[in-house]
C-alpha cells in the first residue's frame, strides 16, 4: 500500500501560483499511474490531472493549459505546478496513486485563491 503526503497548499491572490508536492513511500516504484483530484464545499470531487510512470499526461478542460503535473521517479515524488490561480480553484487538492485508476489516497491540502 502505497503511503501519499500532500505538501505546498496555502492562500494566493487571483492570478498567483502554487506548487503542490506528493511524496510517495512503500511500494511506489510498483505504481503506474499517480495524479490530482481535488474538491471544493459544495462541489463533486473533480480529476485534475494524470500522469503515468512513461511520462504520459492528461489534464482536465478546466486546468489546461494553467496547470502541470510532473514525475519525479528517483525521489518517489509527482508536482502539480498551478499558474493563473482562479478562485474557483480553491479546494482541497488530494494525491493518488494506482493503475490503472487512481486507488490509494493522501490527507489532502488546502488550496485558496482569493484577494
Amino acid at each position: 500500500q502505497v503511503h501519499l503526503v500532500e505538501s505546498g497548499g496555502g492562500l494566493v491572490q487571483p492570478g498567483g501560483s502554487l506548487r503542490l508536492a506528493c511524496a510517495a513511500s512503500g511500494g511506489f516504484e510498483s505504481v503506474n499511474l499517480m495524479g490530482w483530484h481535488r474538491h471544493a464545499p459544495g462541489k463533486l470531487r473533480e480529476w485534475v490531472a494524470t500522469i503515468t510512470r512513461d511520462g504520459n499526461i492528461d489534464y482536465a478542460d478546466s486546468v489546461k493549459g494553467r496547470f502541470t503535473i510532473s514525475r519525479d521517479n528517483a525521489k518517489n515524488t509527482v508536482y502539480l505546478q498551478m499558474n493563473s490561480l482562479k478562485p474557483e480553484d480553491t479546494a482541497v487538492y488530494y494525491c493518488g496513486a494506482g493503475g490503472p485508476v487512481l486507488t490509494s489516497w493522501g490527507q489532502g491540502t488546502q488550496v485558496t485563491v482569493s484577494s
